[in-house]
């Protein structure tokens, strides 16, 4: 009442919010007698299924993002006969949930993922290594022993797997500020690095002259410039779900061809990005920052390769109300079968108001048998490429000249398709 009498909002603006909220109730039955809610008849027996974990398993598999490979991974079962498992993310169940979660019946750890993926002709050690991060009075230092473990560890094997990052325990929403952390404060992130204590250990694992694979987990950007410089390959595993183990071992050994992108900027350092108050777009995302990311928005490697070509319109001129049609090729030029996600961006040229570099308007998943292409057909809506009139306090699709940029990252465009916004 009192945002209403500031004249902050409107009577009329507060029921149109209200509407949408009950009207999702109505459809959910929330209101219903339960005999008459169809979500009421779903029993015990149709939760936790085989579908589901297959689901599961599935989403995990296709959004696991490799950040770099030297070419390390995947593994050759036939070649590496020790893995040592090493870091704190590597055998927590409760990490792979994130928040805002249930708990699932049959989660399988990294760990036990990698063990699955090895066979029993691969020995897989494990060594916790570090913590997370350490606390700000320094109470939870590593022990002497607990690295010296690790390393030996690292010693006998043929390669590392380093399983760090973070977890949702300190990024979250509403934490307690009671035992903080070096680098995070009640839930929010102070800095954007890897925690100090992982690299440490990476550096001294990387020193044993084995090869060294960092998989990540985090639910937002990490910094990783030590990491991205110093070790061979980099795998992003979020907070994979209940199957995020067996996807990681899949991936590693090459039984599952990577294919997740990035739906963010992994910045190189935390001095790249603006005051947490300064709440301008300026320098932020990948539609306005101005330096060079470590990852860029949309990033993400497979074990073959792909190419784009054979871009075209199907009308270079559309009306502000109109759609545009974006088609190309992409060809498997590799030597694996595997996924592509193909992304279309745009951008306006000469527009009359500040607007992004570029910007996601589209994208396809799709799979092809190695030396395969196919044909990708994107329907851009005129209405995508809208940005809010402040003056008019309204969107607005402003006529004039665009660009397509078909690619396979915000860093990594393959073709340019000019196009003519008209007037309605």
């Amino acid at each position: 009442m009192r945002a209403v009498q500031k004249g902050l909002i409107t009577e009329k603006e507060i029921d149109q919010a209200l509407y949408y909220t009950l009207w999702t109730r109505f459809r959910l039955g929330l209101f219903d007698p339960p005999e008459k809610c169809p979500y009421s008849k779903i029993g015990i027996d149709q939760n936790d299924t085989p579908e589901h974990e297959a689901l599961a398993l599935k989403v995990a598999e296709e959004s696991i993002v490799l950040l770099k490979n030297d070419g390390v991974l995947p593994l050759n079962r036939k070649k590496v006969k020790r893995i040592a498992v090493i870091g704190p993310n590597a055998d927590a169940a409760w990490m792979l949930e994130g928040n805002y979660n249930g708990h699932a019946a049959r989660p399988v750890t990294i760990l036990n993922g990698i063990k699955q993926a090895a066979g029993t002709n691969i020995e897989v050690t494990y060594a916790s290594g570090c913590p997370w991060a350490l606390r700000a009075d320094g109470s939870n230092q590593p022990k002497p022993e607990a690295i010296d473990d690790a390393i030996a560890k690292a010693k006998a094997a043929d390669v590392v797997i380093f399983v760090g990052g973070i977890t949702a325990r300190l990024e979250g929403e509403e934490m307690g500020r009671d035992n903080a952390f070096a680098g995070f404060e009640g839930g929010d992130r102070t800095t954007i690095e890897l925690p100090p204590v992982q690299t440490d250990l990476l550096k001294a694992l990387a020193g044993t002259g084995k090869p060294v694979v960092l998989v990540n987990c985090s639910g937002s950007p990490m910094a990783l410039p030590w990491e991205t410089k110093n070790l061979p390959a980099i795998l992003q595993a979020w907070y994979p779900g209940e199957q995020g183990g067996r996807a990681v071992g899949e991936i590693l050994f090459g039984d599952e061809n990577p294919s997740g992108h990035l739906p963010l900027t992994f910045y190189a350092s935390t001095a790249d990005l603006p005051g947490f108050t300064d709440y301008s777009m300026s320098n932020r995302t990948y539609r306005y920052f101005n330096g060079k990311p470590e990852f860029a928005f949309g990033h993400g490697l497979s074990y073959t390769k792909f190419k784009f070509q054979n871009g075209k319109l199907e009308s270079k001129n559309i009306p502000a109300d109109g759609t545009a049609k974006v088609t190309f090729t992409v060809k498997n030029t590799g030597k694996l079968d595997g996924d592509e996600v193909a992304q279309v961006y745009y951008r306006h040229v000469n527009s009359s108001v500040p607007q992004p570099k570029l910007a996601l308007c589209g994208f396809a998943r799709v799979h092809l048998k190695r030396g395969e292409s196919g044909n990708v057909t994107v329907a851009v809506p005129a209405t995508r490429l809208r940005y809010w009139d402040t003056r008019k306090k309204q969107y607005v699709v402003e006529p004039g000249k665009y660009e397509f940029l078909i690619g396979g990252a915000a860093d990594d465009i393959r073709l340019k398709l000019p196009m003519t916004i008209t007037a309605r």
